[in-house]
């Protein structure tokens, strides 16, 4: 009972000191609010409201369907710009696209000839750039059709796919970039205020003031571990209950308590990660500089960015060993598909194991940087 009370005193300890911290609460705050918002609102992979400026040298009928066919969102109303306008307004990036209808368009349409349309691509603008040309393409193409067939009905297809998007019938993409930018700064933070707490007490130098306390290394380091977990545990619910469903209003499928207890074993594991980033470290700089080596594997190869399928084989095996990886899984059965514990049982006992290995790795590395300095 003795030590459970030195960890619970440690714990507020360290609550305190990060209470006076006002750089790290404004991250937390910013990462689980306005972060959170920005990423799912942002619409980085889609398109959305990009220029297109169109060159009408023919001035038909068909043309001038071709320019009525694009409107928001994915495009904003139609620029009709001169020939001489089209390099000025794209070195600007006043536009994305600029579309230039040849003359005698609609003649060389009735009369067979194939004629060529102009599409001019911004392509420093990756995203957009990507998917516009394959929307453009698409609509000079579908309306040129109905214009030589005189209908806007479909011609009847031999066979007829139904499609159903299950899980986000609108396929809203600010669902997808909001439950993942929190699982990402869960990681993101445990990680950060567990190095960050154990390098400030070594810079102010109250690591010699515990050693000198009846308490164990391992005391210190359960109490940095529970305390700093549990601020980014309250900050995840936080955001996930007001900014996710409340302000986004994005549905959560599953439970909320199950997903919480996931993301509590993830910050086992992840806290234990920021302790042993700490102990290598000797300043925040090369702290920060460690977090970077260790971030970018962890968020963008745990199958939260791109599909672990499509990664090397290799790597799928290498990042079975990451709290991240499970952790991705486990919340996108949980929060997208409202999965039981019957269905993400396997990534709980993943992650409990990955949280033990990882505890006692740094458990012995505090141990012998805090022997080195007694």
């Amino acid at each position: 009972m003795a030590s459970v009370r030195n960890v619970q005193r440690l714990g507020i300890k360290e609550l305190r000191s990060l209470w006076r911290d006002p750089m790290m609460l404004v991250l937390i705050v910013y990462a689980f609010s306005f972060g959170i918002y920005a990423a799912a609102t942002g619409k980085p992979e889609t398109l959305y409201m990009a220029p297109v400026a169109i060159v009408d040298e023919d001035q038909s009928p068909l043309s001038n369907r071709i320019t009525s066919a694009f409107y928001p969102p994915y495009f904003t109303h139609p620029s009709l710009v001169g020939l001489h306008e089209v390099d000025k307004g794209m070195d600007a990036g006043v536009y994305t696209f600029a579309l230039d209808i040849p003359p005698d368009f609609q003649r060389d349409v009735l009369a067979g000839r194939q004629p060529t349309v102009q599409l001019n691509i911004d392509a420093t603008r990756m995203s957009q750039a990507f998917s516009g040309g394959g929307y453009i393409q698409q609509i000079v193409q579908d309306e040129a059709s109905e214009f030589m067939a005189g209908t806007r009905a479909a011609a009847p297809l031999p066979a007829d796919l139904a499609l159903r998007s299950r899980f986000n019938a609108n396929l809203n993409e600010s669902w997808f970039g909001a439950l993942m930018e929190i699982i990402n700064n869960v990681t993101m933070l445990s990680i950060v205020l567990t190095g960050a707490a154990l390098i400030r007490e070594r810079e102010h130098g109250t690591v010699e003031h515990l050693l000198v306390m009846p308490v164990t290394p391992f005391e210190i380091m359960a109490s940095k571990v529970w305390a700093m977990g549990l601020v980014v545990l309250v900050a995840c619910a936080f955001s996930l209950i007001a900014v996710v469903r409340g302000l986004l209003h994005v549905p959560i499928e599953g439970s909320i308590p199950l997903f919480l207890a996931g993301t509590a074993l993830h910050l086992f594991a992840t806290t234990s990660m920021g302790i042993f980033l700490g102990t290598i470290a000797r300043s925040m700089p090369q702290f920060g500089l460690l977090l970077i080596l260790v971030l970018l594997p962890l968020q963008m190869l745990s199958g939260g960015v791109t599909p672990r399928e499509s990664m090397p084989e290799f790597v799928q095996m290498l990042m079975l060993a990451a709290p991240t990886t499970h952790f991705v899984k486990l919340a996108q059965a949980l929060l997208f598909r409202g999965a039981g514990i019957d269905v993400v049982w396997p990534q709980f006992l993943a992650i409990t194991v990955i949280g033990v290995i990882f505890f006692a790795i740094a458990s012995t590395r505090f141990r012998s940087t805090i022997g080195s300095m007694a």
